[in-house]
C-alpha cells in the first residue's frame, strides 16, 4: 500500500515521502498515529504543491544569502580587547563575541552558530573567519584583534 509519510518514521522513511508499506502496518498502525496518510491522487498533488513552496523559500533564502555574503565580503571587523604579555588575551575571542561585534559595528545580525571557528582565538592578530550563511553560501571576513 502507498502511503505519505506526515512525520519521519524510523527504517521506513522521511516526511514527505511516499512508500510502500503493509497494508496492515498502514492501517493499524501509522494511520491511527497520524504517522501518515493514504496516497491518493488529491494528496499526492498537495505533496507536490508543499515541495515546490519548500523550493521556493529555500531559493528565496538563498538569495538573501547571498547578498549578505557580498556585504559581508567588504566587512573588516576589529574588537579590542585586554591582552597581557606577548599578545596573550585574558580569555579568548568565541563566536558569540564575533556576532556581537557584527550587530554592534555593522548592525548585521549573525547567528553565533553560523560563525565558524577551528578554535576560539586567544592571541592578538589577523585573522580570516568563515560565516556559512546557507548550505550553499559562506563568505569570509577579516577580523583584528587589537589590545586596548
Amino acid at each position: 500500500m502507498k502511503v505519505i509519510l506526515l512525520k519521519d518514521v524510523k527504517d521506513i522513511g522521511v516526511k514527505g515521502e511516499v512508500v510502500n508499506v503493509a497494508e496492515g502496518y498502514a492501517r493499524n498502525y501509522l494511520f491511527p498515529r497520524k504517522m501518515a496518510a493514504e496516497a491518493t491522487e488529491a494528496g499526492l498533488r498537495q505533496l507536490e504543491q508543499e515541495k515546490k513552496a519548500q523550493e521556493k523559500k529555500r531559493e528565496k533564502e538563498k538569495q538573501i544569502a547571498i547578498r549578505q555574503a557580498e556585504m559581508l565580503a567588504k566587512t573588516h571587523l576589529t574588537l579590542k580587547v585586554k591582552a597581557g604579555e606577548q599578545g596573550k588575551l585574558f580569555g579568548s575571542i568565541t563566536s558569540k563575541d564575533i556576532s556581537e561585534a557584527l550587530k554592534e559595528q555593522y548592525n548585521i545580525d549573525i547567528d553565533k552558530r553560523k560563525i565558524e571557528l577551528s578554535s576560539p582565538i586567544k592571541s592578538v592578530g589577523d585573522y580570516e573567519v568563515t560565516i556559512k550563511l546557507a548550505p550553499e553560501v559562506e563568505t569570509k571576513i577579516l577580523l583584528k584583534i587589537i589590545e586596548g
